[in-house]
């Protein structure tokens, strides 16, 4: 008989190929214990732990699958273990590898051309799993590869025990177009752990193992059958099980990423140097491979900063403000304790960091000028500033600062100049320091700009470049380390590296100005929000249009960095800064010492502590801090200059028969004809004037034709384009006439504001 000799050759042959593969195979797996296979294990999800070890983000970081955490057998419900059985491997606690009976009704099978559920055993498919070169491919498996997975399949049942078997497989096996593991399946499609899967949830699972991309027709098809072998046929109700399938199908409850943390996750992965960790088990017949990146963050207090941040937003919800974030550091390591970049659901831009966004940080730089201006002997905390209308003469025109609430204090102190946040005294420390100078300062302390000082201007000084909340907040770590600076860390470090930024007695007087309640009591009262129980150092800016308002201060152990505002640069509806950010610095500072102390700085050597007097009681006498050498007893204005304005000028030309208060013939002091003046784009152009003066009496200005004002001096509201200004007398004569040009953005109307 013919086909006997061929049947013999093709025994022979397969054989052959059943000794060579198994030769081959055996020391491949001898190396692949359980163990090792959970070892190597790798999830699609990062997870991101708080320093004492609790998880506080999940983040995918493998774009090209959706693999949850290794999930123990025991882990996993009793109704998935049964379905999964029953459906795929009846005899599965009765073979040792391959089932022989099903292997016989499948060969029947083919022989009748009779449909059949295959051989192929759990232990059979796992090691196809685990072995690419068992796979199969488009065509299926070859009769070489399907011998290969018999072999293995009987390796792996003499070196694994049952339940290892089906644990490995459970996690590793696919289910639906990425989802590979059953934590993936149970949290994407029915949104919650394995170990809650009932019988239906069960049966789906199993169903889909078989045909991960059928149709929901065809899983619902399959599930009902799977229902029936779990429990008695005839109690089995498929009614209803497509409406759930569908439901189940078309979830994706397991989100890419979620937690409290989820742009410190995001940031912390991309600047990890040494590759993210697998966090072994603890006993030693186990271990676990679950990707973990453990972080510096404190648990509870990114909750709390997190809670906070919300509840502020709601209640500003009706002032057009809707982002925020926040950033806690260490002072002594530079380790971020909290790290909250946006509102999440309460922001239309949830996925912007606002920790490292650039924004303007409005007055929140005038404590580093004010020091580098102290540092360099230019000035005392004590030094008298004239806060009042100011022209500067700049290479585009004249640069006009104004202070926020648009009121003028006159003569002040440092102290005060910088406590009260008064913009002019700010421009006029900037005038003497240098643009340039100021922004060398500024990267000294971890603020570096995009462009050269002289490129902001005098402007600098109201904060008109870019930072962003991070660096802010490091560069006042600075400030409370005594002007000295290191960078901040994400990852436990055993100690950071310093390095002088800062001169440490004009760091110390600085932050003695800014804890000083009374420095600051002109603009925000003697009770305002920023006076805390315990020893802090605070500073709050607002950026122009009131797009971005700041609080950021520190105590002895924390610094606490706070922006609100909108991602999209949307201004805020009247938004102070006792009343934006503010409120959530004190929050976090009151959480963070509410039974931890808080003391002041020591001064540190080379500082001198004096009484201090002024003239004309500007200001009360107290004791100041000088750096040694600059020490005064008495500041006050000569009174010689007192009157020096009241007198006239030798040369000006006289009105013959004039009664001596018309003796000096009237004509416009300020500005100059010719003046072009640049409109300030950090102030709302609403809040900006030209101061125009004149000497002489029963004066009227006219602005293009128009009368505008009366008297000697007068402001007026800036308005692009070239104008003439000309004075009239008494008798609405002409006796002076200026011609100057303004540029810059048009003043919005309230309509627009809104």
């Amino acid at each position: 008989m013919p086909p006997v000799p061929r049947l013999t050759s093709s025994l022979k042959r397969a054989g052959f190929a059943l000794l060579l593969i198994a030769a081959c195979a055996r020391p491949a797996l001898a190396a692949a214990t359980f163990d090792e296979v959970k070892r190597e294990f790798r999830p699609s999800d990062t997870l991101i732990l708080a320093r004492d070890g609790e998880v506080i983000q999940r983040l995918r970081t493998d774009a090209t699958v959706r693999r949850g955490q290794w999930v123990a057998l025991a882990d996993v419900s009793p109704a998935l273990r049964t379905a999964m059985v029953l459906s795929e491997d009846k005899r599965f606690y009765e073979h040792s590898g391959v089932d022989w009976r099903a292997v016989s009704a499948a060969a029947w099978g083919n022989l009748w051309n009779t449909k059949t559920r295959g051989a192929s055993t759990l232990s059979m498919q796992l090691a196809g799993l685990l072995d690419e070169d068992w796979r199969a491919n488009a065509g299926g498996r070859s009769l070489t590869q399907k011998i290969g997975q018999t072999v293995s399949a009987q390796v792996l049942e003499t070196r694994w025990r049952k339940d290892q078997i089906l644990e490995a497989y459970l996690n590793l096996v696919p289910f639906r177009g990425e989802i590979v593991g059953i934590d993936a399946l149970s949290r994407t499609l029915f949104g919650k752990a394995a170990h809650g899967l009932d019988e239906r949830e069960a049966a789906i699972a199993a169903a889909l193992v078989r045909a991960p991309n059928a149709k929901t027709a065809q899983v619902t098809q399959r599930a009902c059958g799977v229902l029936k072998t779990i429990q008695a046929p005839a109690k089995v109700d498929c009614d209803g099980l497509d409406l759930f399938a569908t439901a189940a199908l078309q979830r994706k409850a397991f989100d890419a990423s979620e937690g409290i943390a989820p742009h410190l996750a995001r940031r912390l992965i991309s600047v990890r140097a040494e590759p993210v960790k697998a966090m072994r088990g603890k006993t030693s017949t186990s271990t676990s491979s679950v990707r973990t990146a453990t972080s510096t963050l404190r648990a509870p207090l990114q909750r709390f900063a997190v809670q906070t941040l919300s509840q502020q937003l709601r209640e500003l919800r009706g002032r057009h403000v809707e982002d925020g974030a926040i950033v806690v550091l260490d002072n002594a390591t530079g380790e971020v304790l909290a790290w909250v970049g946006s509102s999440g659901e309460l922001s239309s831009a949830a996925e912007v960091d606002g920790v490292l966004a650039l924004r303007q940080p409005g007055s929140t730089l005038k404590p580093f000028l004010y020091a580098q201006a102290i540092a360099e002997k230019r000035m005392t905390a004590a030094s008298l500033l004239d806060d009042s209308p100011a022209n500067i003469q700049t290479a585009g025109g004249l640069y006009i600062p104004q202070n926020y609430d648009h009121q003028f204090k006159g003569l002040v102190s440092a102290r005060t100049a910088l406590g009260a946040s008064l913009n002019v005294p700010a421009v006029r420390t900037l005038v003497m320091v240098s643009p340039d100078a100021f922004q060398k300062q500024l990267a000294a302390v971890g603020i570096p700009l995009k462009e050269s000082g002289d490129y902001y201007g005098y402007s600098l000084a109201l904060g008109s470049s870019e930072v962003s909340l991070l660096s802010l907040a490091n560069a006042y770590r600075t400030l409370a380390n005594g002007g000295r600076y290191s960078a901040t860390s994400l990852v436990r470090k055993p100690k950071p590296e310093f390095k002088p930024a800062l001169d440490p007695g004009a760091a110390f007087i600085v932050t003695d100005i800014m804890a000083d309640p009374l420095a600051r009591a002109r603009t925000f009262g003697t009770d305002s929000i920023l006076t805390t129980r315990f020893w802090t150092a605070v500073k709050t800016g607002t950026s122009k249009d009131m797009r971005d308002n700041w609080a950021m201060g520190f105590s002895q152990r924390y610094t606490v960095g706070v922006w609100v505002g909108n991602s999209g640069g949307a201004p805020m509806w009247d938004v102070s800064g006792t009343s934006g950010a503010a409120p959530i610095w004190a929050a976090l500072m009151n959480y963070l010492h509410r039974a931890e102390p808080s003391r002041a700085p020591t001064p540190p050597a080379g500082l001198v502590l004096a009484r201090t007097q002024f003239g004309n009681q500007l200001e009360a006498s107290r004791d100041e801090w000088f750096v040694k050498g600059t020490e005064q007893a008495l500041f006050a204005i000569n009174s010689i200059a007192d009157g020096a304005h009241s007198k006239p000028a030798r040369g000006q030309k006289r009105i013959k028969n004039a009664a001596p208060e018309d003796e000096i013939a009237p004509r416009i002091t300020a500005p100059t004809s010719g003046t072009i003046i640049a409109l300030d784009p950090d102030i709302p152009p609403t809040r900006q004037r030209v101061s125009f003066s004149a000497q002489g009496h029963n004066l009227r200005w006219v602005m293009d034709g128009k009368p505008f004002a009366r008297g000697e001096q007068t402001q007026w509201l800036p308005w692009p384009g070239r104008h003439v200004v000309q004075l009239l007398d008494a008798n609405g004569k002409v006796v002076d006439e200026i011609r100057l040009e303004v540029r810059g953005a048009g003043i919005k109307t309230a309509a627009s504001q809104r």
